[in-house]
């Protein structure tokens, strides 16, 4: 009883400085801690006199398989074009889907939170997404080739494809299904055939949030229909595949496409002023600190300077942003030149280049300068080396005829 009390007194002490609402009875902070004590000694002392924090990681889980491998078989796709090609294993020549497929439900739906995992393509930079994951049908769990999670802002992937690796086209196809096309990034899918009710924007909001960031929803109460915008353009694609032929609350099958251009003039704007966001994102990565605080109006001194100097002696003027940098740059680039000018150089490489660049004398009446001509005296002096120059012999006798091989050569000469 000695040994609990003794290894009750810290735990004693512990309870006085609680306040007295979360203080525990003497007598029934014993019989706890002697019950502790004689079934796990060492829970107890760490409880009583912790040494430090422990922090427990928890290792990634693996992806697991969405089917069962052994009755998992991989079925030809259905005919909707004219030619099949053996070497994407699709059909072509056909820009819509037949009526019958389109209202065939799903075989699987994808649960992230219980599919989701680690890969074999976790360890590889620039992996793709699994689409039989996207579909829940993939059936090899961890040893896919493929990523099984959701994309995220930070997977970038070449615009000429979509995130699973397919390859996207000119031009959308007729019945805007698909891959997609390479010259207008989509992030807004078209969900028709929904069950009309009451709750029917809380359904599709529900439903399409499982997929990403949703930027906004538009739902068509009176039509069964919704227009659902990612923030991300792969978060788009994922939730097409994932959507496909699926249904929310009801028995419905979803006809899940992209979305057509939107012809309200508003949304056009909100667009354009997106894309001039993202560009300004992008240069203020590149520029320099300093300079952006100067542009954005967060450096007080710069302000108060050109606030004096951007007049130039002209009352009531002020320069323009154009006028202000082109002179900025302007001094900068006499300033660089004026350091360059004073700065001391290298004695040898001065000396270097003023040799370079003094033309050397030139022999009158000769090619070699005269510094080769010395330098070739002094050579033939060490080497014992006798130079002669070749004199130009004249000819003795004009060259009257010049002969032949030719049998008709001959005839003339017999």
């Amino acid at each position: 009883m000695a040994d609990v009390l003794s290894d009750a007194a810290p735990a004693a002490t512990a309870t006085r400085s609680q306040p007295p609402e979360s203080r525990i009875p003497t007598e029934a902070t014993e019989t706890a801690l002697a019950t502790t004590t004689a079934a796990a000694p060492e829970t107890t002392t760490t409880v009583a006199a912790p040494k430090g924090r422990k922090i427990i990681r928890r290792k990634r889980r693996p992806a697991r398989p969405q089917v069962d491998p052994a009755t998992f078989k991989t079925e030809p796709p259905p005919q909707t074009g004219v030619t099949f090609n053996i070497w994407y294993n699709k059909w072509s020549g056909g820009d819509r889907e037949s009526s019958q497929a389109s209202q065939t439900a799903a075989k699987g739906r994808c649960n992230v939170a219980q599919d989701s995992g680690y890969t074999q393509a976790d360890g590889i930079a620039g992996s793709y997404f699994c689409l039989f994951f996207a579909r829940g049908l993939c059936p090899k769990g961890s040893d896919c080739p493929y990523l099984h999670r959701l994309p995220t802002v930070t997977d970038i992937f070449n615009p000429n494809v979509d995130c699973f690796g397919r390859d996207k086209f000119s031009d959308y196809r007729d019945d805007m299904g698909g891959v997609g096309s390479f010259l207008r990034p989509n992030r807004t899918i078209y969900i028709g055939r929904i069950h009309v009710s009451e709750d029917i924007e809380e359904v599709v909001a529900r439903h399409f949030a499982e997929w990403g960031q949703i930027e906004r929803t538009r739902v068509l109460n009176t039509k069964g229909v919704a227009f659902v915008t990612y923030t991300n353009e792969a978060n788009a694609q994922f939730a097409k595949e994932a959507m496909a032929h699926q249904s929310l609350d009801h028995d419905e099958v979803l006809n899940v496409r992209w979305a057509t251009v939107d012809p309200n003039p508003m949304a056009q704007a909100r667009e354009a002023r997106r894309v001039e966001e993202q560009a300004a994102a992008a240069i203020r990565a590149i520029l320099p600190a300093d300079y952006l605080a100067e542009l954005e109006g967060r450096d007080p001194q710069a302000t108060k300077r050109r606030k004096i100097e951007g007049k130039f002696g002209l009352r009531g003027y002020e320069a323009p942003d154009a006028v202000w940098y082109n002179r900025e740059s302007a001094l900068e680039e006499a300033q660089e030149q004026q350091q360059l000018r004073a700065s001391p150089a290298d004695e040898s490489g001065e000396a270097v280049y003023e040799e370079a660049q003094t033309p050397e004398p030139q022999a009158s009446g000769g090619v070699l300068s005269s510094a080769t001509l010395a330098a070739l005296a002094r050579q033939r002096e060490h080497s014992n080396v006798v130079i002669k120059t070749a004199k130009e012999k004249k000819p003795t006798a004009a060259l009257v005829d010049y002969g032949s091989d030719s049998d008709g050569d001959d005839d003339n000469d017999d």
